[in-house]
């Protein structure tokens, strides 16, 4: 194996890591942004918020998606997987 081959391969693992801690902590990562927001707005005293706002929304926009990529790889409650990869099961879902 190459060492292109070794580093993609780890940036694959990097990236799943990623999105477990995004997958498990959305809440928590969601209210950061919101907080490092408002205090970017107070330093500039209002000056950028459009832009402050704008970069905010798109950082929340890709964190669901990373977390939403990585819950449908994610395993069940029960510990086996939760029908394949694609196929995660919510409640209020048919069986």
């Amino acid at each position: 194996m190459g060492l292109l081959d070794n580093l993609k391969a780890k940036a694959g693992l990097l990236k799943d890591k990623a999105g477990d801690f995004a997958h498990q902590h959305e809440d928590k990562i969601d209210q950061s942004l919101d907080k490092a927001s408002r205090a970017a707005d107070a330093r500039t005293k209002g000056k950028y918020s459009g832009q402050i706002g704008t970069g905010t929304t798109k950082a929340k926009e890709a964190l669901r998606r990373m977390s939403e990529s990585q819950g449908k790889h994610t395993r069940g409650t029960d510990g086996g997987t939760a029908g394949g990869p694609g196929t995660e099961r919510r409640p209020g879902d048919p069986m």
